[in-house]
């Protein structure tokens, strides 16, 4: 894609009349989704497993995770997907599964870490030469872990995350609460803020919040899934955010 000046920093000619933007970030500033799915897997399917030995596939760590749990909260994620296995867990157990998952990628992160993704480096870099606020938002509480081993969170002028997202009890994707949270801190009005995600309940927000632009990240880079990013609301989809700057 092309790109315009601003002062004397270019910025992507796709992000043109914005003037801040709010990055989710499994997925999208991290390549920690994978690691999320991983443990999402081992939860589920120890679940499932124990509930209905024979009945139950596995849970798919691409299908089943952009569906029901990519985006959202632990405890939401949970209960979506085991409702949808047409399963009635109680709430102890859906607060059961959710530790477990946490437990597992806890003790992944922290022995296998976390990189940022080139592309969105860039893209942040650039935006921050041409002096556009910048924000990180995300529903996971290990946020703030995840940016500072990915060597990236100085790079982001406000974080808003799980843990303040409990806090201040903000109702979790698709409801927008998240970025509008992020887009008051960095002072700019929505309509001029853009949103940049790779989770459809994510996308779903920021074009339920009323924000100026809902750029989606395709990292799975099917048909379908790009599709799907459109239907929710995606203004633009790129595999990578390094598309935005005329790369690839």
């Amino acid at each position: 894609m092309s790109v315009e000046r601003s002062g004397t920093a270019t910025v992507p000619r796709a992000l043109r009349g914005t003037a801040a933007v709010v990055f989710d970030t499994d997925g999208v500033v991290t390549d920690s989704a994978r690691v999320h799915a991983a443990a999402w897997k081992t939860a589920f399917d120890s679940f499932l497993h124990a509930r209905d030995p024979q009945g139950q596939p596995p849970f798919d760590m691409r299908d089943d995770y952009l569906r029901y749990v990519d985006g959202t909260s632990r405890l939401d994620g949970a209960a979506a997907f085991l409702r949808a296995r047409g399963l009635h867990p109680s709430g102890t157990e859906i607060q059961a599964v959710a530790a477990h998952k946490e437990a597992v990628f806890t003790e992944r992160l922290r022995a296998e870490g976390v990189d940022a993704y080139p592309g969105t480096v860039r893209l942040v870099r650039t935006l921050r030469s041409a002096g556009v606020p910048l924000a990180a938002a995300s529903a996971s509480r290990h946020a703030g872990e995840l940016l500072e081993r990915a060597g990236v969170r100085d790079l982001f002028d406000v974080l808003v995350d799980g843990a303040e997202a409990g806090r201040l009890a903000l109702p979790g994707k698709p409801d927008p609460a998240l970025f509008l949270e992020a887009a008051r801190r960095l002072g700019v009005p929505v309509r001029l803020t853009a949103v940049v995600e790779d989770a459809l309940a994510g996308v779903e927000a920021g074009r339920r919040g009323g924000f100026g632009l809902v750029v989606g990240v395709d990292r799975a880079r099917t048909p379908d899934t790009r599709g799907a990013l459109l239907k929710r609301g995606a203004d633009l989809v790129v595999d990578d955010l390094g598309e935005l700057l005329g790369e690839g």
